[in-house]
């Protein structure tokens, strides 16, 4: 039986399978984005894809605290907008 990898969502403090979690990086440079892949270089934060906890971590800032670097507002519309293509593709 395979290991499956868990991660914590920063918002939520849930533990869950990394799959079902997005991944914010945010680079040596300081350039923070969005990490699908899950295998980018730097510091990274997990975040459950889930609309309601997106606008949780953005309201009370877990990102920009959790990786130390100001959240371009660009970061949270992608990630809304990877939660609506989820949320059209399981329909």
């Amino acid at each position: 039986m395979k290991k499956i990898p868990m991660r914590k969502c920063v918002a939520t403090g849930e533990m869950k399978p990394k799959k079902e979690l997005i991944r914010i990086v945010r680079s040596k440079e300081g350039e923070v984005s969005i990490d699908p892949t899950g295998k980018k270089a730097g510091r990274g934060a997990y975040l459950t894809l889930d609309q309601d906890t997106i606008m949780l971590a953005k309201k009370k800032n877990i990102l920009a605290n959790q990786l130390s670097a100001a959240i371009d507002p660009s970061i949270y519309e992608q990630l809304l907008e990877l939660v609506d293509k989820e949320n059209t593709s399981t329909r």
